[in-house]
């Protein structure tokens, strides 16, 4: 089945692009806001390259829900970041993920963006609905943090 599925959410942060970058190419700092953090408290991490640069990654590896994978910063330039993310566990996938930072009067429009190819998992699971939920967490949650 080819194709692809774009799964996108957008939130306004009160903080400049710049500032914005620095924490989502920062990948020990997801922590502080990611969707995901708590799926398991025991989850293996491991983290190389300098944190928020290209090149450096992330590795995960944890129980059923938090499953197991790895992200990859791709790009940091000034209207975003990219990461690829590929997952081992509970089914293999690969995703490019782009963070689009766009000024916005005093603050910055950020739009999460996560392309994936079509398969047959994606035919059973509404994955549109499924990762736009984690999407508007994760973008609340960093709202929060950033704008304390």
């Amino acid at each position: 089945m080819a194709g692809t599925i774009v799964v996108e959410r957008t939130v306004r942060i009160a903080a400049t692009p710049e500032e914005l970058q620095r924490r989502l190419a920062d990948l020990p700092g997801w922590v502080d806001w990611s969707p995901w953090e708590g799926l398991d408290p025991a989850l293996d991490r491991d983290y190389t390259g300098e944190p928020g640069t290209v090149g450096s990654g992330y590795a995960w590896s944890g129980n059923r829900k938090a499953g197991a994978g790895r992200m990859q910063v791709t790009a940091v330039d000034p209207d975003g970041v990219g990461i690829a993310l590929d997952f081992t566990k509970p089914f293999r996938s690969s995703n490019r993920i782009r963070f689009v930072l766009t000024p916005e009067g005093d603050g910055t429009r950020v739009t999460w963006r996560m392309e994936s190819p079509k398969t047959f998992l994606s035919r059973v699971f509404n994955i549109e609905k499924l990762v736009g939920k984690d999407f508007e967490k994760g973008l609340r949650q960093l709202n929060q943090v950033v704008e304390g």
